[in-house]
Formats: structure tokens, C-alpha cells, sequence
């Protein structure tokens, strides 16, 4: 089974190869450049903030998404490239009268991410995601869990015999549809963030965040909603204890036009989150997540309804320079029926600048 799936990773995937790729990339450049590339002498570690999560469901991604950040901005003159791959397992069967669909598949997120420190207060950045659906490696991993804690769930017994399945029709009418290997890149994000208020004893840092999503992901291969979007949010950290920091986001967005004919409507965000450094080198994070959708009356819970999940992991700085972190996130399922399986991501992030 293992041999199995490296060889399927080696023909298949051309898009999991070139992330891992740029990742070794920054981990040779940081420690060919030295302890001395980023900053210089080594000081006291102020954490890593929660991780760039999003709604990882496939339908989900062709929206803006405003990733999980602290409220504290990078100096003026620094930049940050970050590289991410996060691989995430759904699966639905839902059938009303007006709605049916069936998916089965791993879609794998990879994002360039580019920061830039504008002055001390105001950092600006840009994304861009490609992504590429197939029928996945994490099925047999998954599946022993399930059968161990809560049972196979139904929409994955139901869909046993079937390898992929990417699907939605509503009225006889096909609204998403994707084959085996599909691969593009998706629209393209500009962010702002000015943090206005300074973290002090009995304050929290607070930052403004804006994002501007454009339209540059085929639409018709669903990899991109066609629209522009707009978002706005707020996010906040405060050192609780010496080992010990909380952070929170709360984003509105704004999606316009309409997504395979269906109309849309603003939604929102919210993330809470708790780091804990364990050493100066390494700590480690746990968020409560939740999205709302912006579809409504589609007639299918998997369009509809809000997703509430929980997000684990760690940051290791592999040098002052460069940053590794691994996340996994988990549907809590309290709002049921629209949520991605399961999520599981690396992110590398290269420092640059003082």
C-alpha cells in the first residue's frame, strides 16, 4: 500500500512534487546563508500567531479567504515568502428533492505568499493558490480512524466503491463539476494590515485587515468564482503569561456577482486561538475556527450551512531565518453536512530584512 501511493504521488501530482521542491529550496538557501542572513544576533522569540488557516472545502476556496494572522505587522523593509501545502480529504453524499451531490476527492492547496513591511504599522501582501483535485492518499488513514472512534461515516460507506467523485447539480442543472487530475492555479489575494494600537500590559494589540481577491482562476474548471471579493477584519494578540499568547480574528467578506448562478451574500470569519512556547525554538497552537457561507437557500447543507472546526499544531524555527509549521484541522462537526473531512498542512516561511 505505501509503495502504492509514492508511485501514484510520483506520476500524478506534478503539484505536491514542486511545492515539496520549493520548500527544500528554503531550507538550503536559509542554511547556506547563515545565522546572520535575517537579523543578525538571536533574540527572544514573540511566537509565530495561529496558523494561515481557511475554509479548506473544495466549493469553499473559490471565495476570498482571510487566513489566520497576529495582529503584529513585520518591520518596515522586512519580507516574508511563505510557501504552503495543505492536502484536504471530502466527502459528501447529500440528495434532497432539488439537490444532488456526490464528492469524493483530496484537493491539495498550494500558495505562494509574499509580505512586505510598508512602514512599522503597515504591511502589505499578495497570495497565489493553484490547486490540484485527485482521488488522494489520506483515504486508508482516515477510514482506520473512523472505524476506531465514531464508525465509518455514512456519506464514505455510501461512496465505498467509488475512487473519485466531484459533482453538485441542483434542478437537473450540473453547478460544480471536476475530473481526476484537474489542475490550475486560483485567484489571486492583496492584503493590508495596519496595526493601530500597541500590545502594552493591560492592552492587546490590535491591527486592521483588508484583502482584495481577484479574479484570476478559471471559473469554469472551479477554480475560481469568477468575481472579485472584498473582506475586512480585525485581529488581536496579547501575552497572557510568559509562555503563553491568545489571538483572535473576525473577518466580513464581501463576494459579489453570482457563482454558478447561484446568488451570494456577505459572510464571515472567526478564529481564537492559543499558542503556548514551549522553548525558544519551538511552540504550539490550538484554534477554535469558524466560517459562515456565503450561499443560502441552495436547497443542500453542503452549499448552506457554516463549518466549525478545530486546528492543532506546531512552529519550529529551523533558524532565526526560517520558520516551519505543521497543522491539522479537524471538522467538529457541530454545524453538519458542509464541512471538509479533514486538513493537513506544512508551511515553510523565509525571513528576509531587519
Amino acid at each position: 500500500m505505501e509503495c502504492a501511493a509514492v508511485d501514484y504521488l510520483r506520476r500524478r501530482p506534478a503539484v505536491i512534487r514542486w511545492g515539496l521542491k520549493g520548500v527544500a529550496w528554503l531550507v538550503l538557501v536559509s542554511f547556506m546563508a547563515g545565522p546572520t542572513t535575517a537579523w543578525g544576533v538571536e533574540r527572544e522569540w514573540e511566537g509565530a500567531g495561529p496558523f494561515p488557516v481557511r475554509n479548506f472545502q473544495p466549493i469553499q476556496l473559490l471565495f476570498l479567504g482571510m487566513p489566520g494572522d497576529r495582529a503584529a505587522v513585520i518591520k518596515k523593509g522586512a519580507l516574508d515568502l511563505r510557501i504552503e501545502l495543505a492536502d484536504t480529504a471530502t466527502v459528501f453524499d447529500d440528495h434532497t428533492p432539488r439537490t444532488n451531490v456526490q464528492m469524493k476527492l483530496e484537493t491539495v492547496r498550494s500558495g505562494l505568499f509574499l509580505r512586505y513591511g510598508l512602514t512599522d504599522r503597515l504591511e502589505v501582501a499578495v497570495e497565489v493558490p493553484s490547486y490540484y483535485r485527485y482521488r488522494g492518499i489520506l483515504e486508508g488513514a482516515i477510514t482506520s480512524v473512523e472505524r476506531m472512534t465514531s464508525g465509518l461515516s455514512p456519506a464514505r460507506k455510501s461512496l465505498q466503491a467509488t475512487s473519485f467523485a466531484f459533482n453538485v447539480r441542483r434542478d437537473g442543472r450540473t453547478l460544480f463539476n471536476s475530473g481526476d487530475g484537474e489542475m490550475g492555479f486560483g485567484d489571486t489575494t492583496f492584503f493590508g494590515k495596519y496595526q493601530f494600537l500597541q500590545e502594552s500590559e493591560s492592552k492587546p494589540a490590535v491591527s486592521l485587515r483588508v484583502a482584495l481577491k481577484v479574479p484570476t482562476g478559471d471559473a469554469s474548471r472551479v477554480f475560481g468564482s469568477g468575481h472579485p471579493d472584498v473582506g475586512v477584519g480585525v485581529a488581536l494578540e496579547k501575552r497572557v503569561a510568559a509562555h503563553w499568547i491568545l489571538y483572535g480574528n473576525l473577518n466580513g467578506l464581501f463576494p459579489t456577482g453570482s457563482v454558478a448562478g447561484l446568488t451570494v451574500q456577505p459572510s464571515m470569519s472567526a478564529i481564537v486561538a492559543a499558542e503556548y512556547l514551549w522553548s525558544q525554538n519551538l511552540s504550539f497552537v490550538g484554534h477554535f475556527d469558524y466560517y459562515s457561507s456565503p450561499f443560502h437557500s441552495t436547497g443542500t447543507p453542503v452549499l448552506d450551512d457554516g463549518v466549525t472546526e478545530l486546528t492543532v499544531g506546531f512552529n519550529y524555527r529551523l533558524r532565526e531565518n526560517l520558520l516551519w509549521q505543521v497543522y491539522g484541522i479537524e471538522n467538529l462537526d457541530f454545524i453538519r453536512g458542509s464541512a471538509a473531512d479533514f486538513t493537513l498542512s506544512t508551511v515553510m516561511t523565509y525571513k528576509f530584512g531587519s
